[in-house]
């Protein structure tokens, strides 16, 4: 069973004025989808982290020194790979989001959005994007 190609992707929008806006509104669920992972991030894992590190921020508060926060960083592993998941996670969507406002959304990305589109619309109502990319 041979699998239907994609269009060529000036082909596909030239032909439909509908599928640019649902690449664009693909785009934006993804951007919401990144962002609220980050959120949901900050939200689970950062407080477990931060109170696992209270007396240390305590002492941090009365005494800070860059050897302190060290340490407390070294003696607490897991609160630390924690809080550095959190950071970064946050950092590369900004950074990711960040390029494509300045520079736009590479084509790389631009065809795979693409792709996605069209996998959606020929799925059809079944497939779980399609109520928000598609209506």
């Amino acid at each position: 069973m041979d699998k239907p190609e994609v269009p060529f992707e000036g082909e596909q929008l030239a032909l439909d004025p509908d599928f640019a806006q649902q690449i664009h509104k693909l785009h934006l669920l993804t951007v919401y989808g990144r962002w609220l992972f980050a959120g949901f991030l900050w939200l689970t894992i950062a407080p477990f982290c931060l109170w696992d590190l209270r007396t240390e921020i305590y002492l941090l508060q009365e005494y800070f020194t860059w050897v302190g926060l060290r340490y407390a960083l070294i003696f607490h592993p897991l609160s630390t790979l924690g809080l550095s998941f959190c950071i970064a996670m946050t950092t590369s969507v900004l950074v990711w989001q960040s390029r494509n406002i300045l520079w736009g959304l590479p084509l790389k990305e631009q065809e795979h959005l693409q792709k996605q589109v069209y996998h959606i619309r020929q799925q059809g109502s079944t497939h779980p994007l399609w109520k928000w990319v598609c209506k």
